[in-house]
């Protein structure tokens, strides 16, 4: 059913950036030192064609993580999303649609897999482009239409949801499970004031000042314990290899106990991140009760473990976590695709889920909807997001119920995508006492304003009000 206030796209363009990356990060066996950022610009006018507005997505292109491939080199990966992206944004203005930006996110995702196959086949790639490539790929459209909806009708795009702006329940997006099953209670039309921030221990990253062998001498923290001392964290997400017991033993036991004699009465939480290495439950059962024997305090500390096994749920039979899930939360992320990935995981014995901005506007609070209605675990991480893409990623962790908690590791490897934000947000990338001040996200669409110079760069020579 049509809405007054539905839109339509009138205008879209793209542009890219690059950022080396300030220290590397490794990850699932992967080491990563540079990132593009893609941005997307367009205008959408209301139904009726009067009024006018802007918005705009931006999200770095980790493509190590969505798309890690044996038979794609990563220089080809990269530029396959970026061209994907760019086309994306290319038809958007040509699309015979009016709606509300759900409709215009399940959209996008069918044109971004049927365009995705039209460019395996025309660059003759041995394997498809990946559903959580063709997310990322998508995202930086797909939030510019939440944006521009919200700031079309001066609210909040996280207050969209209600009888003004859209009709039916959830079986509209997520089929007849969820019938009578509404938006009330899924999203807060106003941001937390604060999130704590998890940081992150990445497997290269010294611990104390004994490990610090090449110093970037840049002014900012370059161990764990400077950036506690710092920033006075609280949460600390820790990289593990999944494949060497004795390492990430001795790994999550060494950061507790520098975290300890930091501060003994903190409350220290920790997330564990095996990036998919693992070779089955097992590990994860071994690893925890190893961890247990030498130090209690850490299993009282440990808030949840990501992924542990493999992104391909049903490829190897017999991969659960019933085991874990009743241990501590486990939760999915790259396996976390749609619906059913949510549904699958659920039958395997996962827990919660991991939100990223990276995957869509419109597939995160698809997907945080869901598992709410599940009574899941809900977290919301990072892709090393600066600039833009963090603000965007804290945006939707401080408006899910919830979420108290939001990763961002950019201030640490790329402090210099957020640099032009510096002026207005500040705060957001300069932590003080453990926490994110989400409290100035509370603008419209999205939630935070662009730097003058960028937006005017951006928005020159359209008409766009």
């Amino acid at each position: 059913m049509t809405k007054t206030t539905d839109i339509r796209i009138a205008e879209a363009s793209g542009s890219r950036e690059s950022f080396a990356y300030r220290v590397p990060i490794k990850f699932g066996g992967r080491v990563v030192q540079e990132v593009q950022v893609q941005r997307c610009v367009l205008a959408v006018v209301a139904k009726g064609g009067r009024k006018r507005s802007y918005g705009i997505g931006e999200m770095t292109l980790g493509t190590a993580w969505a798309w890690p491939s044996k038979l794609v080199p990563s220089e080809l990966v990269t530029r396959v999303v970026a061209t994907l992206s760019d086309r994306l944004i290319a038809a958007a203005p040509s699309w015979d649609l009016t709606g509300h930006p759900l409709d215009f996110g399940l959209h996008l995702q069918r044109e971004a897999k049927s365009m995705a196959k039209d460019l395996q086949e025309q660059l003759k790639l041995p394997e498809p482009i990946p559903d959580l490539a063709i997310l990322l790929a998508a995202s930086p459209i797909d939030a510019a239409v939440h944006d521009a909806f919200g700031r079309l009708h001066g609210v909040s795009s996280f207050d969209i949801f209600k009888p003004e702006f859209l009709d039916g329940d959830l079986s509209r997006w997520l089929g007849d499970e969820f019938v009578g099953v509404g938006w009330e209670g899924k999203l807060l039309a106003k941001p937390k004031p604060t999130l704590s921030l998890y940081h992150l221990v990445g497997a290269l990253d010294p611990l104390s000042s004994g490990e610090l062998s090449k110093p970037v001498a840049d002014g900012l923290p370059e161990t764990l314990e400077e950036w506690i001392r710092r920033e006075g964290l609280s949460h600390l997400k820790i990289k593990l290899s999944g494949t060497d017991l004795d390492w990430d033993v001795g790994r999550v036991v060494e950061v507790d106990r520098i975290a300890t004699a930091e501060s003994a009465t903190r409350e220290w939480r920790y997330s564990l991140d095996f990036n998919e290495c693992c070779a089955d439950e097992d590990y994860v059962i071994d690893f925890l009760e190893r961890v247990d024997r030498l130090s209690r305090s850490i299993h009282a500390r440990l808030q949840y473990i990501e992924q542990p096994t493999s992104r391909h749920l049903s490829v190897k039979k017999g991969m659960t976590m019933h085991r874990v899930g009743r241990l501590k939360p486990v939760v999915i992320d790259e396996s976390l695709i749609d619906l059913e990935s949510l549904q699958l995981a659920r039958k395997l014995g996962y827990s919660g889920i991991a939100l990223k901005a990276c995957k869509g506007q419109t597939e995160s609070l698809l997907m945080a909807a869901a598992a709410q209605h599940y009574g899941m675990f809900v977290a919301v991480q990072d892709l090393t997001c600066i600039g833009a893409s963090f603000l965007h990623s804290a945006s939707l962790a401080a408006h899910l119920p919830k979420v108290s908690v939001v990763e961002g590791n950019g201030r640490q490897y790329c402090p210099a995508g957020n640099q032009l934000w510096e002026a207005k947000y500040r705060p957001m990338f300069r932590i003080r006492g453990g926490v994110v001040p989400t409290e100035l996200l509370e603008g419209v669409g999205l939630g935070y304003q662009w730097p003058p110079e960028m937006l005017q760069e951006e928005t020159k020579g359209h008409a766009w009000k």
